[in-house]
């Protein structure tokens, strides 16, 4: 009786044991499809006639909803309908990606004495605090990029709103993946120059 109970035992062990090896080669095999395609944003340089400011401006990571705080690029099928572009993907996280070349377009101008984010150790007289309401390829007769982000320019010293608005742009956006992301491309280009020149003014 014993010998045969442990018979069992070491028949199911082995049985346990193929499963495991089975499920380890499954997961192996997810892993081993080709990696997405990967885009940037493009650093611009503005081209702004607002004088120079003497001010430190604190650019913080905007906010977005979770659709939007990821590296995926998000397609809009029609009203509330949305989906994740196959095969591609951000750099970064979006949000992240965008403080970035915020920071950099500012910092391109040459007008303001500092840019930068948090943590970088500026002594701050200003923030720029924004929200991504929009980042996205509409799809539906003809595809569209379309890229909506509000801002607030907040006195550090103070806590008060020295202005605040929403900037929005669109770019005709063809067929395929690249040039879905190069309309996304223009159309943030377009927001940010707007941005970039309202700060200055605002200051």
């Amino acid at each position: 009786m014993f010998a045969n109970a442990s018979g069992g035992a070491s028949i199911l062990a082995a049985r346990r044991g193929m499963v495991l090896a089975l499920a380890a080669v499954l997961l192996a095999s997810c892993g081993t499809g080709p990696a997405p395609d990967t885009y940037d944003l493009s650093a611009l340089t503005p081209q702004v006639t607002a004088p120079a400011r003497k001010r430190q401006v604190l650019v913080t990571e905007p906010t977005a909803v979770k659709a939007l705080d990821s590296d995926q690029i998000v397609v809009r099928l029609g009203g509330s309908e949305i989906q994740y572009l196959s095969k591609a993907q951000w750099a970064d996280r979006l949000p992240r990606l965008v403080q970035a070349r915020l920071v950099q377009a500012l910092e391109n101008t040459g007008k303001l004495a500092g840019v930068g984010k948090p943590g970088q150790g500026l002594a701050i007289d200003d923030q720029i605090v924004s929200d991504i309401r929009a980042f996205e390829i509409v799809t539906g007769g003809s595809s569209v990029a379309r890229v909506e982000i509000s801002v607030k320019l907040l006195n550090d010293r103070n806590g008060t709103i020295r202005a605040q608005k929403s900037f929005s742009a669109e770019a005709p956006a063809g067929s395929g993946n690249p040039s879905f992301v190069k309309a996304l491309d223009r159309a943030f280009a377009s927001v940010t120059d707007d941005i970039v020149a309202w700060v200055l003014t605002s200051l």
